[in-house]
């Protein structure tokens, strides 16, 4: 499924790549031709047109870290996969991480980045007569929320951080203590208030991909989520799990979004019904995700680089609505058969139709095993991801890649998050109705649940696991929560298929085959040593 779509709406163009577009923009205006070249931009044409302060914002687009970046990903240093090599990553998952290490998990100089451009444009833009509005309104709306945005998320990583909403000049004092965690989530929620008020509904053309009303209010609920979980409301007060509430039912109401029918196409289908917000990508104009060369099989020429882990595989319920260690009708030796569908719409498995054959991880002579083609690339745990790859795709490349969009926020998520918050209030028929509807997908249709009480809460946090796996929240999840401890204690698990050449018999064992360790201070990640060594106000969250 190439898309063959060659405007903004497919890739918003960086700052630093939009020369031929901008001297295309200006080609009929003599005025501007004979005042500067036209392959040069100064700061000065930036402030003082609104269309070139706009691929400002557009810059801030791009360089959004997503969930399909190279590297680091979240679900390599979670339950849900293991990543070859990166030994950086794998540190962390044997408890080792520390201020000095942690190139694996550090995100720090990525959204303070992203910070700093929004202050620099907040500043230049207020009170600059030549930019001025519905469209600056729109645009400030856009910062607002890229400003929330990354303070949530460092919130999210570190607990509270330096709030700096301003732009140093050199008498300036850069040592800055931190501000505690309810100021900064106050601050970004704050944010995406404002952005929310500001910013439209919906857009059309070139300008599809930008951040909606929507979009803020999606934000805003996870932010309150987060909020008041566990880790970060230890008194359990109501009052926070009600505002999580109402900021998913703000979203909910706002009747624009809907679930989309076929849950493994949901991802691949750009713009449907269901996604909130999204990074689109165009490979076709410029290569910037090779998904499917990483997550191929090495029987298909891919690098099979991150795969699941059996652990996740059995969160996965059989059609009877049961977790495969509760349903006496699961056969461990007949294990993909009357699984959830999205089981089979998320991971490739020893005999997944795949292409125009079956998935081969078995022993002796799998075609997707390390006694297959290029075996070194082959998996470790007997799995392939198969959610977001465009499986057109024949033979991948580093040119020969699909443009599948990296979702940040879609309507599943808002749904979930909703029927959690209503638990936590005692609301227990209104969390399994929320729960239920996303079970009911059309192309899912798992049994309803019917648990109360604790039995409830653990459907609940399942159902996130399996519903949204692989989209950066299982991360989250585990910490807010507070069940870290046990989820990330737990060995990496992988399957061992040996066949039996003469009859076709395989059999299935189970073996660790990566010992895993938290500790309570990785509940939060440790501030970065060289962030530290130059701030001496900066203190260190505790137990690093």
């Amino acid at each position: 499924m190439k898309m063959k779509i060659d405007n903004i709406k497919k890739r918003i163009l960086p700052l630093l790549s939009v020369l031929f577009f901008l001297s295309a923009m200006y080609s009929c205006d003599d005025n501007f031709m004979d005042k500067q070249p036209l392959d040069v931009i100064s700061e000065e044409d930036v402030w003082n047109d609104i269309n070139l302060s706009e691929t400002f914002i557009n810059q801030i687009y791009a360089s959004m870290r997503t969930g399909i970046d190279y590297s680091p990903r979240l679900n390599i240093i979670s339950d849900e996969a293991y990543g070859r090599g990166r030994d950086y990553v794998h540190l962390i998952n044997r408890g080792e991480l520390t201020p000095s290490n942690n190139t694996g998990c550090d995100y720090w100089e990525h959204y303070y980045d992203i910070i700093t451009a929004c202050n620099i444009f907040l500043e230049k833009a207020k009170g600059n007569e030549a930019l001025a509005g519905d469209k600056l309104n729109r645009m400030i709306g856009e910062i607002k929320f890229f400003r929330g945005y990354c303070y949530f998320r460092l919130t999210a990583f570190y607990g509270g951080v330096p709030l700096i909403t301003k732009t140093f000049s050199l008498n300036d004092d850069y040592l800055l203590a931190r501000n505690n965690y309810e100021e900064c989530i106050n601050f970004a929620i704050a944010e995406l208030d404002e952005a929310a008020s500001l910013l439209p509904l919906s857009y059309t053309g070139d300008d599809l991909g930008r951040v909606t009303k929507g979009a803020a209010l999606a934000i805003k609920a996870r932010a309150l989520l987060y909020a008041a979980s566990p880790l970060n409301n230890t008194n359990n007060d109501k009052s926070k799990w009600q505002k999580a509430s109402d900021a998913a039912k703000a979203v909910i109401d706002l009747n624009l979004y809907s679930l989309y029918p076929d849950y493994k196409q949901l991802f691949l289908e750009p713009f449907n019904e269901e996604i909130i917000w999204c990074r689109p990508f165009n490979n076709e104009v410029k290569v910037e995700r090779q998904i499917e060369l990483w997550y191929y099989p090495n029987g298909s020429g891919g690098y099979g680089q991150i795969f699941p882990i059996q652990n996740v595989v059995d969160a996965y319920e059989t059609l009877n609505g049961k977790l495969p260690a509760d349903d006496p009708a699961y056969d461990p030796q007949n294990p993909y058969v009357n699984r959830d569908p999205r089981f089979y719409a998320s991971i490739l498995y020893d005999g997944a139709p795949w292409q125009d054959r079956e998935i081969e991880t078995f022993l002796p002579g799998g075609k997707d095993s390390n006694e297959g083609n290029e075996g070194w690339n082959a998996t470790y745990s007997g799995y392939y991801p198969r959610k977001f790859i465009d499986e057109s795709i024949i033979k991948p490349t580093s040119t020969n890649v699909g443009s599948t969009d990296w979702i940040f926020c879609r309507y599943g998520e808002i749904l979930l998050n909703y029927a959690e918050a209503q638990f936590y209030l005692g609301n227990e028929d209104m969390a399994r109705e929320y729960l239920n509807m996303v079970r009911s997908r059309p192309s899912v249709q798992m049994p309803p649940v019917t648990e109360s009480g604790e039995e409830l809460e653990k459907r609940i946090q399942n159902e996130r696991r399996v519903e949204l796996f692989f989209e950066e929240h299982r991360f989250f999840d585990v910490r807010r929560w507070k069940i870290a401890m046990v989820t990330e204690n737990e060995d990496a698990v992988k399957v061992e298929i040996i066949k039996d050449l003469a009859t076709g018999k395989k059999t299935y064992t189970y073996k660790p085959f990566e010992a895993r360790a938290f500790f309570e201070q990785h509940y939060l990640i440790p501030i970065p040593q060289s962030e530290i060594d130059k701030n001496s106000k900066l203190e260190q969250n505790p137990g690093y």
